[in-house]
């Protein structure tokens, strides 16, 4: 059973994620705190496997918060819930170190999908924020120590030495992808998520100046790369 703190500072915010939560017995909700610095000592004390948090709460922020856990080196994932879409607050929690971000409107569908694919260590940006990081990593905005906290915890490892500077997890996609593997094929084999597969078939390929898979193999052979 997955263990769940929630933090928020509106009551029947946490009643209704609770109310959902309850009638699902792979989730557990053991604590619930009502601003940051609450937050921080019902994790350091709990050590849930999930913490939701609010991004705007009295005395410290959900993005504040889930910073200085990061810090402590605890097992725990975040999910950032909010009310807003705005470019700011999601690039902030990517860059505080967040797992997911939810907007309050989401479906409990999609909320319980969050939940499942962040439980698995992965990410997960609902559909609205996930056009918005795409958007951001096409204009150039989003540097590339935020690319890669789009992605799933396996690909925070030192980068292989080769021409392009691609890390371990773009090596593998450009072997897939040039194999004919869709997007859909590749998420299954290395067991992440369409949106992240995406995202680093995206940066692959910009990194390589490339715009589509000829040119991609192409590429990868005149450097050797592939034989």
């Amino acid at each position: 059973m997955i263990k769940i703190v929630l933090v928020d500072d509106h009551f029947m915010v946490r009643d209704g994620i609770r109310a959902i939560l309850d009638d699902n017995e792979n989730y557990n909700v053991i604590g619930e705190a009502s601003n940051g610095v609450e937050g921080i000592q019902l994790v350091r004390s709990l050590k849930p496997d999930i913490a939701i948090c609010d991004i705007r709460m009295p005395e410290m922020s959900g993005i504040e918060m889930v910073q200085q856990m990061i810090e402590m080196k605890l097992e725990t994932r975040y999910i950032m819930l909010s009310m807003h879409d705005s470019d700011e607050y999601i690039l902030q929690s990517i860059n505080a170190g967040a797992d997911g971000y939810l907007l309050k409107g989401s479906s409990k569908e999609e909320f319980l999908k969050a939940l499942s694919v962040v439980s698995k260590g992965e990410k997960y940006f609902s559909g609205d924020v996930s056009s918005i990081l795409v958007r951001k990593i096409k204009s150039g905005s989003i540097d590339e120590t935020s690319e890669v906290k789009l992605s799933d915890n396996s690909l925070l490892e030192e980068k292989k030495d080769n021409p392009f500077d691609l890390t371990k997890r773009e090596n593998q996609i450009l072997l897939l992808a040039i194999s004919g593997k869709t997007n859909k094929d590749i998420a299954e084999e290395l067991k992440i998520s369409r949106r992240t597969t995406e995202v680093h078939r995206f940066n692959l390929m910009k990194k390589m100046g490339v715009k589509n898979v000829l040119e991609l193999s192409s590429k990868a052979r005149e450097h050797g790369m592939i034989p």
